[in-house]
């Protein structure tokens, strides 16, 4: 193995309470915490730990959208990725379009393995390792709370509803980290001052002949209803009550 790239995303802090337009056409960036995606940093986790098992891997950090995502690429190498590209632009970016440009980066770099989170927190959407799978026509494994690399082969385990799959891929492959995979190192200082030298490059969309179709249309967004307010019982015997009051009896 000689190479891993691994897309991540630009997205709302987790820790950020969200809100939504007044509008109801999205949600509020103005002055918000961005971060990386949590499941693409799981990602790039498990990269750099191939690449400390393996040595001598170069491990490409990708990422697509506005000129600030250099910040969220700027995190990635200061966890030890080598470089890394941005393909900027300000359209909004589909899972489609996104599949699509990480094809051509793909095509160009020719990785051994390409790592993504099994989704962004943002929309949830779920579809671009599987998409860009299927356009590059390699293996692919999503859902992987657990990999193991041997020669041209991984194998790999998948958290599915009745419990966990292992199933075995050739290399090159695509694989979707889950919340189970590992635990990301925490960037220390030093490190996020060695990642100012590391090369950045950035391209347009355009320039990887890829138009940013927009294929999904938000009616609305809303917020979650506000929870009920909470009742304080005295004794066991109030609350068996009041749940078959409730009908949830």
């Amino acid at each position: 193995m000689q190479k891993i790239m691994v897309c991540i995303k630009r997205v709302v802090d987790y820790n950020v309470r969200v809100r939504v337009k007044p509008d109801g056409s999205g949600v509020m960036l103005d002055g918000v915490k961005m971060s990386v995606n949590p499941f693409d940093e799981i990602a790039l986790e498990e990269a750099l730990r191939i690449k400390e098992r393996v040595g001598n891997v170069e491990i490409v950090a990708v990422s697509i959208g506005v000129a600030d995502t250099q910040q969220q690429l700027r995190t990635a190498l200061a966890m030890g990725a080598d470089r890394a590209i941005l393909v900027q632009t300000d359209a909004a970016i589909e899972p489609l379009t996104a599949a699509q440009a990480f094809l051509s980066l793909a095509k160009k770099e020719n990785p051994d393995l390409i790592f993504l989170g099994k989704q962004a927190i943002d929309d949830d959407a779920n579809q671009t390792g599987q998409m860009l799978a299927a356009l590059w026509e390699r293996p692919q494994a999503t859902y992987a709370s657990k990999l193991e690399i041997t020669g041209s082969k991984a194998t790999v385990t998948r958290e599915v509803d009745a419990g966990l799959e292992t199933i075995e891929i050739d290399l090159p492959a695509v694989v979707t980290a889950d919340l189970r995979l590992n635990e990301p190192r925490y960037v220390k200082l030093p490190d996020i001052m060695k990642a100012k030298k590391k090369p950045l490059d950035v391209v347009s969309l355009d320039s990887l002949g890829i138009a940013a179709a927009a294929l999904l249309k938000t009616v609305k967004t809303e917020p979650p209803a506000q929870r009920q307010k909470g009742i304080v019982v005295k004794d066991v015997a109030e609350l068996v009550d009041l749940l078959k009051k409730k009908g949830l009896l």
